[in-house]
């Protein structure tokens, strides 16, 4: 079969399960990460195991597979990621975060911790952007810290990983203090669940993902009282937020006494980022 044919049933296929326009893209994408196939390559022949890989990976995809699970990469700040089941897939949104942080801190912050870190992706590229930084990883689950140590030495950097429940406050003593805390905790309550995408609600792990529905500050509220004991003044707290809850998260950081609070929106005109510091 010769690939542009193979191409174009492929996106035919996707259809049933994204917009043209995204199935295009996932189409180039599988070409070219799992084929290594080019569209200016689209002439070929297909070997038969190119053929059994694409019609295996169609079929994972329309059963609403993410493609980055499929591909066991992501792609996050300019850098490649290992990513599973057991760590959330890297977002643009969070790649907005990371620019937002670089630009805030400059390479003048020592301490840096990410709080659910998950695959890493956070910490590992404010390491790369920010080489003097001491960063830190921290998350409660030993499966996603493996995959983060995976991706730091995928990407050459040296970063500190810590397992710990953030919401047991009984551990707090254990950490030290900071210059920069930033998390991307999770903030979609339950009744939020029918509004996402399939292959997220199915695929995805919902402990980081999911907050109960009568307390979606949760873990706001708790991180943001951990930085009120572990952020050296004047010390910056940064979070990535849902739409629906940034004001109140915003409220919550001003009555717990933080300042120079801001709510920034995402390339999309979203509240999803908010950035506050430490009175000295």
């Amino acid at each position: 079969m010769i690939a542009e044919s193979a191409f174009q049933r492929l996106v035919a296929d996707l259809l049933a399960v994204y917009e043209e326009r995204e199935a295009r893209n996932i189409a180039v994408i599988v070409f070219e990460d799992a084929l290594g196939l080019k569209p200016s390559q689209f002439q070929a022949l297909l070997s038969v195991d190119q053929q059994q890989l694409l019609q295996d990976t169609a079929r994972r995809l329309i059963h609403h597979e993410p493609l980055q699970y499929i591909l066991g990469q992501a792609d996050f700040y300019g850098l490649k990621f290992t990513v599973n089941p057991d760590v959330l897939i890297p977002r643009q949104e969070t790649e907005e975060l990371v620019y937002w942080i670089v630009n805030t801190l400059g390479n003048k912050t020592d301490g840096i911790l990410d709080i659910g870190t998950g695959s890493g992706c956070i910490a590992i590229a404010l390491k790369k952007s920010l080489p003097l930084s001491q960063v830190t990883g921290l998350d409660i689950s030993v499966e996603a810290l493996e995959i983060a140590k995976t991706n730091a030495s995928l990407n050459h950097t040296q970063v500190d990983w810590i397992q710990c429940d953030i919401s047991s406050e009984k551990d707090w003593y254990t950490l030290p203090a900071y210059d920069a805390i930033v998390s991307n905790p999770p903030y979609i309550i339950e009744n939020e669940l029918d509004m996402m995408p399939e292959r997220v609600k199915s695929h995805e792990p919902h402990l980081a993902l999911f907050v109960e529905s009568n307390e979606p500050l949760f873990f706001y509220d708790k991180i943001a009282r951990f930085a009120l004991q572990h952020l050296r003044p004047p010390g910056w707290l940064f979070f990535e937020c849902s739409e629906f809850h940034a004001i109140a998260v915003e409220e919550l950081l001003s009555q717990l006494g933080f300042r120079d609070i801001i709510l920034h929106q995402d390339l999309q005109g979203k509240d999803r980022m908010i950035r506050a510091s430490l009175a000295e």
